[in-house]
């Protein structure tokens, strides 16, 4: 009878030296690694992660080369300037016979010559391709501008949402250790009147395996915090990507104050994927005046002061100087193509329509995302205010319960109902609030306001 006591005794002192092992290291190992690692809030995971992001830095280097090419001689307008030396000889054998009958015969004769001279070539007309290239140039520096703009609000928004995804899963892993603290208690309850007679051995395995459950249910959210840390660190581009900080929020607060009508307004005029669809229009036109401009002609004006010096193995002269100035001006006008200039413009001409017809698209995707965010982000506030009374309520219901378990007036099976019925009010509510924050931010980006992120 005492050998089996003691067995008995054996079985329930391994699992919970062994869970006890692990609430050690939980609980008093964790919090001194939290001390030693840096808070961050949002505004200094978003001020990092613009200074450090490398997608951001690629795009502003690409900004720069936009911004370097947009200069007058890109586009065509400065004359070019090139100096040329040269040296050149032919070694000949001539044979000349002349009118009268003689002839002359040379062998071995070597004639050399050098050049140095500046060339000038300069289009002064070209049917206007130089100024609408000028202005696809002013295009295209735009158009970087706004890459950067676009690359910057994805960040932002990426560092913000996984920022709360961050919280939102340490919230989860609070609930989870008040869950095994819960299950913890039940099976101290069950052990003690178990080892009295009061209660039987399938209650205490039911309430082991319940213990068992939330704590594995435990270990495998820490893996899920540990993953979102990893992830915003490496959008902040830290060095240590795998030393997890520690988010200044304990709590995620949705703005309730958004309004439909002007996230509308601030869509067409501010959203960056739509002025850059704008910008895309805008080019295709100019794609097509360059192309108008091949049906003109073209004026070039070509000059050049140089040098020259001759040597002759023969003949009367042995050497001879030139120093001077050499100009000319060229008009020409293609006549033909292989009809390739009526093909190109055609062409153009149905770049510009698609061009248009993706606006259109990108503007109707836009609005249907935008409806559908709005929707979302009402329903997902209603949640919240819905699952925050059901937490409220089901506190109150297991208070009650445990109270009434304590008494034995009530049932493992009944005390678990209550306890998960807790917990996924207070799942549920956490999903709402994140659901309602990721809904506000993509509000915010489809009307071109993330920049204002780094405000909150």
């Amino acid at each position: 009878m005492i050998h089996l006591q003691m067995q008995k005794q054996k079985q329930r002192s391994n699992p919970e030296r062994f869970f006890s092992l692990i609430f050690l290291f939980l609980f008093l190992f964790l919090p001194l690694s939290i001390n030693a690692r840096e808070i961050y809030d949002l505004k200094r995971c978003l001020e990092t992660g613009l200074k450090k992001n490398y997608d951001l830095l690629i795009i502003r280097n690409e900004q720069q080369i936009s911004d370097n090419n947009m200069t007058w001689g890109n586009a065509g307008f400065l004359p070019t300037l090139d100096l040329n030396a040269g040296y050149s000889g032919a070694l000949n054998n001539t044979s000349q016979e002349y009118a009268d009958g003689s002839d002359v015969k040379n062998t071995g004769r070597l004639n050399q010559e050098t050049t140095l001279g500046l060339n000038v070539s300069w289009t002064i007309f070209d049917g206007l391709y130089m100024q609408t290239n000028y202005q696809r140039l002013k295009e295209f520096q735009k158009m970087g501008e706004l890459n950067t703009k676009l690359a910057v609000e994805n960040l932002i928004c990426d560092i913000t949402a996984e920022y709360y995804n961050y919280v939102y899963q340490n919230l989860r892993l609070a609930n989870l250790k008040y869950a095994v603290s819960l299950s913890k208690e039940r099976l101290r309850i069950v052990e003690a009147r178990y080892n009295i007679g009061s209660m039987s051995r399938l209650d205490l395995q039911q309430a082991r395996v319940d213990f068992n459950a939330d704590s594995s249910n435990l270990i495998k959210q820490y893996e899920v915090v540990n993953t979102s840390g990893i992830t915003l660190n490496r959008l902040m581009a830290l060095e240590d990507v795998s030393q997890l900080v520690v988010a200044r929020d304990s709590f995620i607060a949705p703005n309730p104050a958004l309004e439909e009508t002007g996230i509308r307004n601030r869509m067409h005029q501010s959203n960056i994927r739509l002025l850059l669809s704008d910008k895309n229009k805008v080019v295709g036109e100019l794609d097509y005046k360059a192309l108008k401009s091949r049906n003109y002609p073209y004026l070039k004006l070509n000059t050049g002061y140089g040098y020259t010096k001759d040597f002759y193995g023969s003949g009367t002269v042995n050497r001879q100087d030139n120093l001077g100035l050499t100009y000319g001006l060229t008009l020409g006008f293609n006549i033909f193509d292989g009809f390739n200039r009526r093909r190109e413009q055609k062409n153009a001409k149905l770049t510009i329509q698609n061009r248009q017809l993706q606006y259109e698209q990108l503007e109707l995707s836009l609005r249907a995302d935008l409806a559908n965010m709005w929707m979302a982000y009402k329903n997902n506030l209603k949640l919240i205010n819905l699952e925050s009374e059901n937490v409220d309520a089901a506190h109150e219901n297991y208070e009650i319960a445990i109270e009434r378990y304590r008494l034995g007036e009530l049932s493992g099976i009944e005390l678990r109902e209550a306890q998960n019925s807790l917990l996924g009010a207070e799942e549920r509510l956490l999903q709402a609030q994140y659901n309602t924050k990721l809904c506000e931010i993509s509000l915010m980006q489809i009307s071109g306001q993330a920049a204002d992120l780094l405000l909150m």
